[in-house]
């Protein structure tokens, strides 16, 4: 049962993540940066304290609380990994919502994996994977061998990518949900989110013990109840004031050299909708982290976790891709090329899966 319940909050959780910039597709009249940035305000600054309000009693206590350098350390990750966000948004506006997804997710799983190994095999950690252990053991040489499947998933989702681009720009299309991709600058954002987008985790790591504490509270109070559900909530309150940060500078960065300013008091656009559509958008954006947590805490397995919220959020993404059009009049070999590209991507998820469950 507990299992089962993991893995329907993981599906939550992909299915927000893959599904959360639909409404901004609703929004009329503004810029990029300023759709992104009132969003953000739900995603970053406004929900996540009221989610650990609703769900962590004194949930400020434990902050104000916590050493100076833990908050520094978790607000750091979340300045870097905020990059990574801001890039997801970019590459999913050039690429669109199906292989920009793809891309960047694959990229996630892959650095995910890798980056905290190599970090934990020269500053070990009690229970943390190194890169020593993952190539001297069979369940480690699995899971590599799965990245090792995104890695030539990537590769062909970038090939499809540029069988698009070519169709798109020889102007035998009048599809008007491409009007913005942009393959070349849409595959390095995507890169550089999918880099980035590993520091959530070190993020949540640095920030352990402020989850701690929430847990040890909440048992206190529930004896022989298990794992706190949302023990991570207070933890997100501070990695994503970092990720606030980093998006606030840069949309106000383009507020100003585009001069869209305007866009916030405009009376030509539907403001309430935009706002509506907005709001939306960033608290579906949220809830994919409260209900991995969820899911976490009932699988007990954070790669495990992890890899299967990626899963969901590839497939739930490609979903939308299909209903969107966003294929719609390519070439079949480029239809054909981006979905072994995204079975290769979800092969390996499968595999590290495996990987992971065989570890002893």
């Amino acid at each position: 049962m507990q299992a089962i319940l993991g893995v329907l909050f993981h599906f939550i959780g992909g299915f927000a993540s893959g599904s959360f910039y639909i409404p901004y597709k609703k929004v009329k009249g503004w810029s990029w940066e300023t759709y992104w940035l009132i969003g953000g305000l739900f995603s970053w600054l406004i929900v996540p304290p009221l989610a650990a309000w609703i769900t962590i009693p004194g949930f400020a206590t434990i902050i104000a609380e916590t050493k100076f350098s833990t908050l520094a350390l978790t607000y750091f990750f979340g300045l870097l990994w905020g990059i990574g966000g801001l890039t997801y948004g970019l590459g999913v506006r050039y690429l669109g919502v199906s292989l920009g997804s793809s891309i960047i997710l694959g990229l996630c799983m892959v650095f995910g994996a890798l980056i905290p190994a190599i970090y934990y095999q020269f500053n070990p950690g009690e229970g943390k994977d190194t890169i020593g252990m993952l190539t001297g053991t069979y369940w480690g040489v699995t899971i590599l061998a799965g990245l090792a499947i995104c890695i030539l998933g990537i590769i062909w989702c970038g090939k499809a990518g540029t069988q698009k681009e070519k169709f798109l720009q020889s102007g035998t299309t009048d599809t008007t949900a491409n009007q913005e991709y942009k393959f070349g600058i849409g595959l390095l954002v995507s890169i550089i989110s999918g880099i980035l987008s590993a520091c959530f985790n070190f993020g949540l790591e640095a920030g352990k013990p402020m989850a701690n504490t929430a847990n040890e509270i909440w048992k206190a109070a529930n004896t022989g109840q298990g794992e706190f559900l949302f023990q991570n909530n207070v933890t997100y309150v501070v990695v994503l004031w970092g990720g606030l940060t980093t998006n606030l500078i840069w949309c106000l960065i383009l507020n100003y050299r585009n001069k869209t300013f305007g866009d916030y008091s405009s009376k030509t656009v539907p403001l309430a909708k935009n706002l509506l559509f907005c709001a939306l958008a960033g608290t579906t954006w949220f809830l994919q982290f409260f209900f991995y947590g969820m899911g976490e805490s009932k699988l007990g397995n954070g790669p495990s976790s992890w890899i299967l919220h990626m899963a969901f959020i590839i497939l739930v993404a490609n979903a939308w891709g299909l209903i969107l059009n966003e294929w719609k009049g390519t070439p079949v070999k480029a239809r054909r090329n981006v979905i072994i590209g995204i079975l290769l991507i979800i092969l390996s998820v499968l595999v590290v899966g495996y990987g992971n469950s065989i570890r002893n």
